[in-house]
């Protein structure tokens, strides 16, 4: 008998359905966005794209005031295109990536900015800058049949100025090319989530701000930051 009851896993709601989607592993597209990784000091990678992972217990909905985190003075938002595989994936080619997702939703990947500079300067992991707390916002799913990837706008206002504005089809890799570098390494589950990186124009958020994103064509997020425990 198990010693120990563990959270129950978190289900994000579907756009026009009473279903909801288990949360499986979160993956992380980091620097998928040129300007973004040059206004960070990285090297634009176009050869592959690179990882970082969350813990499904880092998920919150949108909607949700959460509080400001431990351990850091430098909180940012990251506004980011998600999507979220519906089908087994392992080895897929790029021509056959879009068949394996379920649908997409709009995201936001919080960070311990001033933790990730220690972890950059001393090559560490980033996983306390990236995986802790409600650390992944998640929108509205909204089936793939109804959105199809293309320049959709990408937005993120904080206390209603404009911070990231920009299109997915800004990214350097592609929905397909990720998927198909992904499941190269993993054997990719339904209700894995991937967010495919964010653009130019990420800074710090303080107890009392409110976060409004959206991408056009899919359910918006919003996200309130409260008082430090």
């Amino acid at each position: 008998m198990p010693l120990f009851d563990l959270p129950v896993p978190p289900t994000l709601p579907i756009v026009g359905s009473d279903d909801r989607v288990n949360v499986g592993r979160i993956f992380c597209v980091g620097r998928n966005y040129e300007a973004h990784a040059r206004e960070m000091g990285g090297v634009v990678d176009r050869e592959a794209p690179f990882y970082f992972t969350k813990h499904p217990t880092a998920t919150v909905l949108s909607g949700a005031t959460i509080p400001y985190p431990l351990g850091t003075s430098d909180y940012h938002h990251e506004m980011e295109f998600a999507f979220v595989i519906g089908a087994p994936a392992f080895r897929v080619a790029p021509e056959d990536a879009l068949g394996v997702i379920y649908g997409y939703c709009c995201a936001l990947d919080m960070t311990r900015r001033d933790l990730q500079a220690v972890a950059k300067d001393k090559r560490r992991p980033w996983d306390l800058s990236k995986d802790f707390e409600n650390s992944a916002i998640f929108g509205a799913v909204t089936r793939a049949a109804d959105f199809v990837p293309g320049d959709q706008r990408i937005y993120l206002t904080v206390n209603g100025q404009s911070r990231q504005d920009a299109t997915i089809a800004d990214m350097i890799h592609s929905v397909p090319a990720i998927i198909a570098d992904l499941s190269k390494y993993y054997h990719l589950r339904p209700g894995d989530i991937v967010l495919t990186g964010t653009p130019e124009g990420v800074g710090p958020v303080q107890a009392g701000d409110v976060l409004v994103g959206g991408i056009d064509g899919l359910a918006p997020i919003e996200l309130r930051i409260g008082v430090a425990e």
